[in-house]
């Protein structure tokens, strides 16, 4: 199933707004509203939806769903030829998000997009990653099973059934996220996420690609080509963007020297971590210490 893909940008992750259910009967269509101001969910339980965006449009069949853009046109492209019942779910972001027309698109975008993200919503310290959804999709059993949990919880109060719909609704965004990708394209993140948290739980230590070969089992070649098609960015390079990125955080949240902080993040040589430093943020280490930390 071709679809565009919906690229959100995390923390902070996609919010749970509202849910509910919809019928329609036979002549009946979606109601016609412009720029609704959340992301719509739209899954169809029973039937099939007609509906359109911004001129595209969808027949939606038992089993699928459709995301309809918060600053979008949204009608009935038809009437509904057979009784239609739909479960549809509101949410919004803080973050960063794009709609790219396929995988590739949105991994090509991505280093841009989070560091934009990481402007916008002060995580100048902070990891940040991606979250892809299709627009169009056909729901897994898993999924399907994580909207059901949405209607289990009406019988709670109202403060407690906020807090499980949002629990909820993390855990379908993370089904979705997953079912997006083709098997070929699921194999390669598989292999780069065990690459990323390899290097994550060791970036201290000297990590070549003869050790990463060595950890994966896979010619560094390969490594290096998966790690481009997810990250954007072979491993070594990788490597150097998370050590910064820690460096940030020691830079933010310790009075340690510049010389230590580059060896606790695993440069040998201080000058070539404030030339690294200095090349990315466009400030020397100090400098961004000073701009964003409180003088201690």
């Amino acid at each position: 199933m071709n679809s565009a893909i919906l690229h959100f940008i995390s923390p902070p992750i996609p919010y749970f707004v509202d849910c509910g259910h919809a019928y329609y009967g036979v002549g009946d269509t979606h109601i016609d509203r412009n720029c609704l101001g959340v992301f719509d969910l739209i899954v169809v339980r029973k039937g099939v939806l007609p509906i359109g965006e911004n001129g595209n449009t969808w027949e939606i069949k038992e089993g699928e769903g459709l995301i309809l853009l918060p600053n979008g046109h949204h009608y009935g492209s038809a009437p509904c030829k057979t009784d239609t019942e739909i479960t549809w779910i509101h949410f919004q972001t803080f973050g960063s998000w794009q709609m790219c027309r396929d995988t590739n698109e949105c991994l090509g975008n991505q280093l841009e997009l989070i560091e934009a993200h990481k402007k916008a919503v002060f995580l100048n310290h902070a990891d940040a990653c991606s979250i892809f959804i299709s627009k169009y999709m056909k729901l897994s059993l898993k999924a399907m099973e994580a909207l059901d949990t949405f209607f289990q919880q009406d019988h709670e109060p109202q403060s407690l059934r906020n807090w499980k719909r949002q629990a909820s609704f993390q855990l379908l965004l993370q089904y979705l996220d997953r079912d997006h990708a083709p098997p070929a394209d699921a194999a390669a993140i598989r292999l780069a996420e065990q690459i990323e948290l390899f290097i994550r739980q060791n970036y201290a230590n000297d990590i070549t690609n003869s050790v990463l070969q060595e950890q994966m089992n896979y010619h560094p070649n390969y490594l290096a080509k998966v790690m481009m098609k997810v990250y954007g960015m072979t491993p070594m390079a990788y490597l150097q963007y998370y050590r910064l990125e820690q460096s940030k955080r020691l830079l933010l949240q310790t009075p340690w020297s510049i010389a230590r902080i580059a060896g606790e993040v695993g440069f040998r040589h201080t000058s070539h971590y404030s030339t690294c430093f200095s090349k990315k943020e466009g400030l020397s280490p100090l400098s961004f210490r000073s701009k964003f930390a409180k003088q201690r």
